[in-house]
Formats: C-alpha cells, structure tokens, sequence
C-alpha cells in the first residue's frame, strides 16, 4: 500500500451563497459559522464591468417593462383606419410620422402601466407555477429602481403624447390612470370578479381612441363602434383568465394568486366569454348597418376569430395566458392578417348592391360627434 493517509481530508472550501431578495443579490461570507452579510469589493480600475455585466444588470428592468407586449398597441390601427376612412385627405407621410410618434408614446405608457403590474404583483405571482420566475418576485430587481422606472416611463409617454396634441394627451393619460386603477389599491380593479375584465379591456377602447386623436382632433370616433372594441378586448381578456384558472387547476391556489379567483370558476367565466363575444357582435351590428354595410361581408370571418381564439382558450396550457406568444400559433396569425386586410378593403369599397339586397337605405347621419378643433393636428 502506499503512505498515503487515508484519511479524509477537510472539504474544499465552496462559492460564496447568494440570496435573492426584492432589493436586490446579498452574499455570505464563506467562513464556517459565518453567515454576516458581506457586500462585493469595489471594482478596480483594471476590471471595469463588461457589456455583458451592464446588459445583465438592466435585463430584469427591460423584462417588467415587457417591451414584447408592445404588439398590443396595433389596436390602434382600427383607430387610424377610420380617420383614413371619415378623412381621406390625412392619406400623406406627415400622418405616417405622426402615427409613428402616436405608437412609441402609447408603447411608454404601456410599459409603465407593465412595470407597476410586475412591481404589485410581486408578492401573489410567487405563487404562480410560472410567474414566480419573473424578474420582481424572483428577487432579480430593486424595488426603488422599479418605482423610478414606473415614473420615468409614464411622464415621457404622457409627455411626447402631449407634444402630438391636447386630445391624444388626454387619451394616453387616461390610459396611465387606467393602470394605476387596475394595480393600485384600495381600488385595484384586478381583484374584483368582471370588473377586472372589464377595467382592462377598456384599453382596447381607449388604443382606439388614440388610433383616432393621432389624426383627427375635430371629432370622435362611432360610439357603437368603440363599444364594440371594448367588448372585444373583454372576449380576449376572459378568455386568458379562463385558461390561467384552467392552468392552476387548483382553486385555493388560484384564489391566493388573484382575489377575483374567488369568486370566478369556469362555468362562470365560460358564461362572461359568451356575454362579451355577444355585445361585441350586437354593438358592431349597429355600426355596420347604420354607416357601412359592405363591412357585413366581414361578419362570417369576426364569427371565425371568437371560434378560433376560444378554441386555443380551451388548449391544455393555453397560449392565450400569454398573448404576446400567440404568433407561434400559425394558423391562427395566418388567419388574423387576413381578416386584417379584408376589413381594411371592405373599409374602403363601396358596393351599393348590398343596400338593395338587405333593403338598407344608405345612411346621411355622420356617425362622428364633433368636438371643438380647428383643425385634424
């Protein structure tokens, strides 16, 4: 045998143990029986942070700002369509960069109103099976940065909104109130059964009115119409709190994670998708018949996206818990562009036909609501 001792040796000493809280990464030293908190040694002059450092540091605080939710803002469009339609001298490349800036305010206030969600939501989303990994509950933010950030965000979206025009400013702030509504108590409308649907799918209505004031500051868009948006965006929204109660699969849990889970189960909330997707149906059947039947060429195409949109709510684990995500469903994007470029044709065609076969006489009321502009910017 050889000399060497065989007896064990002491273990070799390990990585200091970090451990994340909501203000940020704090260490411990790795003596034995030491467990005092240590702060890291400043950084020398010969190794300054890298890049990658810098990026990984800010990571989590463009995380809650959820730059890829940006995408909802194209329900503006549905706004600038009908300026272009009621106003066909806006068709110039001065609206194409007013509409530009129009989308880059709303997408600040929309990442404000994200980054209070992330920053409230802290707490329930750690019992989520999939949100407690999210940047504020996973103890990867500091909560002062978060605030400052939610602040920042919101005055220079309300402020470039504000350089558009006064209407457009109202709207994109009546969009950051909306926010502070839904997240902040004593009201925190997120917690309420319907009215949490209800609170934010207003957006949707409100995306349309900023669509609209980009343009146009002389009038108001139909009103059955931008009923009909809002009850759209609650289809959507219900059908997304269907399938994350769906996901839980266990009602404690899912009332702990969200008080309006309480009170909601899936029959009920089933019934509220059919009640939404109905008045969607009713409000848009008003605004087709009274100012543009052509659009009853559209009808069976909106009937396919309810049926396809509640078809992926059904799915086990269903993307439409994270909409962002939705464009991995092909066909269902593949669908959503072209009934897109449909309403838009149909926006801009006339055919009289349709007036004789429905016995329709063609209306002479302007569907818009005046209001005290001298001018369309």
């Amino acid at each position: 045998m050889s000399g060497i001792d065989p007896k064990p040796t002491g273990l070799a000493p390990q990585p200091p143990a970090f451990v994340a809280s909501s203000l940020g990464v704090v260490g411990t030293s790795t003596e034995a029986g030491d467990t005092r908190p240590f702060a890291p040694s400043p950084i020398s002059r010969a190794h300054s942070p890298s890049r990658a450092d810098v990026f990984g540091s800010l990571g989590p605080y463009i995380q809650i700002a959820r730059v890829d939710h940006w995408f909802k803002n194209a329900f503006m469009m549905l706004g600038t369509i009908l300026a272009l339609f009621y106003q066909p001298t806006l068709f110039s490349w001065s609206s194409v960069a007013t509409f530009s800036v129009a989308v880059l305010a709303t997408c600040l206030i929309a990442s404000s109103n994200y980054v209070l969600n992330e920053i409230l939501d802290g707490p329930t989303d750690r019992l989520h099976p999939e949100k407690r990994f999210r940047p504020v509950p996973s103890g990867r933010v500091r909560l002062p940065l978060a605030y400052a950030e939610w602040v920042m965000l919101g005055v220079a979206g309300v402020g470039l909104a504000a350089a558009i025009n006064l209407y457009f400013a109202a709207a994109g702030l009546a969009l950051w109130i909306m926010g502070v509504a839904y997240n902040v108590p004593p009201v925190r409308t997120k917690e309420w059964p319907y009215v949490d649907v209800l609170s934010e799918s207003a957006n949707n209505a409100i995306r349309l009115l900023l669509g609209w004031f980009a343009l146009v500051t002389t009038a108001v868009p139909p009103i059955s119409l931008t009923l009909s948006y809002w009850m759209l965006g609650a289809f959507f929204m219900a059908t997304k709190r269907f399938a994350e109660y769906r996901h839980i699969g266990d009602p404690a849990v899912a009332a702990g994670y969200r008080k309006s889970f309480r009170f909601y189960t899936e029959e009920r909330l089933l019934v509220s998708i059919l009640f939404y997707a109905t008045a969607c149906a009713l409000f848009a059947g008003i605004f087709i018949v009274r100012y543009h039947l052509e659009l009853i060429l559209f009808v069976p195409f909106a009937a396919g996206v309810f049926a396809y949109y509640l078809n992926i709510g059904l799915l086990e684990d269903s993307p439409t818990q994270n909409p962002e995500k939705l464009y991995k469903q092909r066909g269902f994007f593949v669908y959503m562009v072209i009934s897109t470029v449909l309403f838009v044709l149909l926006m801009f065609t006339s055919i009289p036909t349709l007036y004789t076969w429905f016995n329709v006489e063609p209306s002479t009321a302007s569907p818009l609501w005046t209001l005290g502009g001298n001018g369309h910017r």
